[in-house]
């Protein structure tokens, strides 16, 4: 069986909605590597965007999942729950950045966990408007769309999209926009349009993921925390990217001096499998009426022992170290590329979530560059993704249990494809 004649056969099966970044189709995965139906081995800087990483069939995480499949499955927690459940929410309470008390709800995408901390921030304040931020990406959901600052794909042709939801600009230097802005366009719009008083929530990635891996100022966080204490907003940060030692922290929002009220998070939790949670100060969290969260499958048995396993490797190998030295070495490589290739106009993000960013020689986004270094590095066997709003930028996720000898093979890929698609 052939890459092609699946594909043909998913073309004809499969909803157009459901875009591919390639056209490979995967029969096995280990750690860092991928293996497609005709043999063709690829290395992957995806990791599931920012899900696997722990590496692909963690032994430990592999282990925890098969020795729960043989006990049961599923019960659904809110009919008959089981102890491991709330033991990764005890886990999560202690982690999770914020010196307070804590409570957790499982669900199971982080979408569903956006939604559920909107809604909880509502219960809290009483209070419908929610303020994030543009570039950000919070889910295809109508509330994740919505908190969404991006329309193609996300939002075009789905019509209206939720009311009393309002965006400010992000922050990034590199296209002139500062924290100065951001809050200016926050006071503009308490001024304008919106009264703080009936504001439940302001929402932000601590570093931007499909707009673009921007991480935010520091002052921005200051600042956010300081107006959301000002008026009783509940501030979110959106971890479903950031989580899990990817950022050379367990969450990113360890980077920063102050913390939020609610975090969300999915992706990186599980190691692989479908499982999101929303862990935020435990008198906000109790706002909810019994039965306002959850859901038939939050929290499933095999995801929840798949995520107690996953905090158990990232403590063990210490991958937060481990993403703060794979990160340099990264960033080291793309510099030296830089020196001879003027279009690599950025290089930025935290730990093991890096990006870099090009544009044309007259300073405008350059997709088409973008696009072929991604395409050169597939021919040669290496996965890259996409971002940001112009789709100018590579971000680079490998999974942090990337072996070294994987990881020098995939630079030397790197470089000898942004040589090819720059033509040389």
């Amino acid at each position: 069986m052939s890459n092609a004649e699946i594909s043909a056969r998913r073309s004809a099966a499969v909803a157009q909605g459901v875009g591919v970044q390639t056209q490979i189709f995967a029969e096995r995965a280990v750690n860092s590597e991928i293996w497609d139906v005709e043999g063709n081995r690829y290395i992957d800087f995806a990791a599931g965007i920012a899900v696997v990483n722990t590496g692909h069939c963690h032994p430990k995480v592999m282990e925890a999942v098969q020795s729960q499949a043989a006990s049961f499955t599923h019960t659904c927690h809110q009919v008959v729950p089981y102890e491991n459940y709330v033991r990764l929410a005890e886990r999560l309470n202690d982690v999770v950045p914020g010196d307070f008390d804590k409570k957790t709800v499982f669900v199971t995408t982080g979408a569903e966990a956006v939604e559920n901390a909107i809604k909880v921030a509502r219960a809290a304040t009483g209070r419908p408007a929610v303020i994030a931020f543009g570039g950000g990406f919070h889910g295809r959901t109508f509330m994740g769309m919505s908190l969404t600052g991006k329309v193609a794909p996300y939002k075009k042709g789905f019509g209206a999209m939720m009311p009393d939801v309002y965006h400010v600009p992000f922050p990034i230097d590199l296209h002139g926009t500062s924290t100065e802005d951001a809050l200016g366009a926050l006071t503009k719009l308490f001024k304008a349009d919106l009264d703080p008083d009936r504001v439940a929530a302001i929402i932000i990635e601590p570093v931007q993921g499909e707009g673009g891996f921007y991480p935010a100022p520091a002052d921005l966080m200051r600042g956010l925390r300081a107006l959301c204490d000002e008026h009783g907003i509940v501030m979110i940060a959106d971890e479903v990217q950031t989580g899990f030692a990817r950022t050379g922290n367990m969450f990113a929002m360890d980077g920063y001096d102050v913390a939020a009220d609610i975090t969300t998070m999915a992706k990186g939790l599980a190691g692989g499998l479908p499982l999101a949670a929303v862990t935020g100060r435990a008198d906000i969290m109790d706002a909810a009426n019994p039965g306002g969260l959850g859901g038939t499958y939050g929290g499933n048995p095999l995801g929840i022992a798949a995520a107690n396993a996953v905090l158990d490797v990232i403590e063990e190998e210490d991958l937060c170290n481990r993403a703060n030295e794979l990160g340099s070495r990264l960033k080291q490589r793309l510099e030296s590329i830089r020196s001879r290739t003027p279009e690599m106009v950025d290089i930025r993000g935290p730990g093991f979530m890096v990006a870099a960013e090009f544009n044309t020689t007259d300073g405008q986004p350059n997709a088409a560059l973008t696009a072929a270094i991604q395409a050169e590095a597939m021919k040669r066997g290496l996965i890259l993704l996409t971002c940001g709003v112009y789709g100018n930028v590579v971000r680079f996720l490998a999974p942090i249990t990337v072996q070294d000898d994987v990881m020098n093979e995939a630079l030397d890929i790197l470089e000898a494809s942004i040589d090819a698609a720059k033509g040389h």
